[in-house]
């Protein structure tokens, strides 16, 4: 950011508020000017390429299943076709926290880019609510003049319309976000059901449409300001090495007007100010990083634009670094980024191998509680263990139980186990030793789970014997 004395307002008021609240405190309403320009076509581009994965991603399926499912109530996860449950979640711990310092690495180098990209918040409310806003009332002076002017027909018809156009949005974002948390067919079953027996879900899926309606209808850019935390951690991760929509005070101090054909005296800002008519959070991006900017790119567009049509050069307000600016040099890898990057690589490279290694199958096997030993005919001591397995695949499974290190006999209680596809099942067994084989009180068991004369697990126990056997 630039120094105080670098900055053409000596005040540096923008430091004291922040631009959606006024001097009394009460909500000031941003209306930007239009963006238009060669990064605002690229975010467009990027915006259809966004939706369609979001609203057709939980449609794809792989043998059956969604490619993607994020289902919290029955604590059931599938990323890419791989199923997984509770018992992976040290799994998805490590993920977060590669994702964490990812965001941190990220941040660093490139500033808020994911903000102004690729945050959904800015997707949808800058890309399709806003732009039907201003289909329906125009740009920022005819916005103004509607919000001022009496409850007439006109304006009673273009509210209505973009009221039941915001909904009807929401709606489908709060079906979509539906679909990818218990799936896209429970959703179409909500629907062909009464309404009573998915009476639940349907008040969860109100609920959320009314969420996103009141942040894109009324929250809007509060939403980044006040709620995300992500505008405040930049302060700890951004350095003046960070590449950020920035302002060249060097090139653009001191201001003037710009008048044709007069000797053109200072920098070569001509303070238009269109830059902050322009910013969707109503910043003047000459003061420097705040936490508002969201790096949409607007102000560097139509900045470029008035450069273009006054003969200055491109760039006065660009993706640059502090350092770049001030010094004019290059973007560097500092110590930051390299520590950043070695930790990224090293919890990278553990999550990779956790999911190489992860299995489909789990398996606890416990003796049963309150039950000592039991004396068996023919020299044999048994023992009732209780088992509980997990199936993660899709496909139904016999399951066979063995013990493998000591001669032993295995027998189930009730019928033959079979393991259903994404299933989780409790069984009981018992096992019967030999007491020339039993090992002092305890002996360790090396259990092997077989499913088709396959090994599917192995899992260790302790067999429980009588005080006199000593080996």
């Amino acid at each position: 950011m630039p120094e105080k004395n670098d900055i053409h307002d000596p005040e540096d008021s923008f430091r004291d508020h922040i631009a959606t609240v006024d001097e009394e405190g009460k909500r000031s309403w941003i209306f930007p000017l239009k963006p238009f320009g060669k990064l605002y076509n690229l975010r467009t581009y990027f915006t259809w390429v966004y939706l369609i994965v979001f609203f057709t991603l939980p449609f794809i399926k792989y043998k059956g299943e969604p490619l993607f499912l994020i289902n919290i109530p029955e604590m059931k996860f599938i990323l890419f076709g791989a199923i997984f449950w509770p018992q992976d979640f040290f799994i998805f711990g490590l993920g977060m926290l590669v994702f964490i310092v990812f965001i941190a690495l990220f941040t660093v180098v490139f500033g808020r880019l994911f903000c102004g990209w690729a945050c959904p918040q800015t997707v949808f409310m800058e890309m399709i609510f806003r732009k039907i806003e201003y289909w329906i009332d125009g740009d920022a002076n005819y916005q103004k003049a509607l919000k001022n002017s009496p409850w007439n027909f006109n304006k009673i018809k273009k509210r209505s319309i973009k009221f039941l156009i915001f909904l009807s949005i929401s709606y489908l974002i709060s079906n979509t976000l539906f679909s990818y948390i218990i799936g896209v067919d429970e959703v179409a079953k909500m629907y062909i059901n009464p309404f009573l027996i998915n009476q639940g879900r349907f008040i969860g899926l109100f609920i959320f449409t009314g969420i996103f309606f009141f942040i894109f209808w009324w929250f809007r850019e509060q939403a980044c300001i006040i709620v995300c935390p992500y505008g405040r951690l930049q302060g700890v991760l951004l350095d003046k090495n960070s590449v950020v929509v920035a302002y060249d005070y060097v090139r653009g101090e001191e201001r003037h007007k710009f008048k044709k054909n007069e000797i053109r005296i200072g920098g070569d800002c001509i303070d238009c100010n269109l830059c902050v008519k322009v910013c969707p959070t109503g910043i003047d991006i000459r003061n420097g990083t705040q936490l508002e900017c969201t790096n949409c790119t607007a102000c560097i567009d139509v900045c470029d634009d008035m450069m273009e049509k006054v003969g200055f050069e491109k760039g006065l307000i660009r993706y640059d670094s502090e350092n770049g600016i001030k010094n004019k040099t290059k973007l560097k890898f500092t110590g930051r980024m390299k520590a950043y990057t070695a930790v990224l690589l090293v919890l990278f490279g553990v999550e990779v191998a956790l999911l190489a290694t992860r299995s489909d199958y789990d398996a606890t096997i416990l003796r049963a509680k309150g039950l000592l030993y039991q004396e068996q005919p023919n020299e044999e001591i048994s023992n009732l263990f209780t088992m509980k397995l997990v199936n993660k695949t899709r496909k139904e499974i016999p399951v066979e139980v063995v013990v493998e290190n000591i001669p032993a006999r295995v027998q189930i209680v009730g019928k033959e186990i079979i393991l259903k596809g994404e299933g989780v099942i409790e069984s009981e067994f018992f096992i019967y030793l030999k007491k020339k084989d039993l090992i002092g009180r305890k002996t360790k068991l090396k259990i092997g789970i077989y499913s088709n004369g396959k090994k599917i697990k192995k899992v260790e126990t302790n067999f429980l014997g009588p005080f006199t056997i000593n080996k």
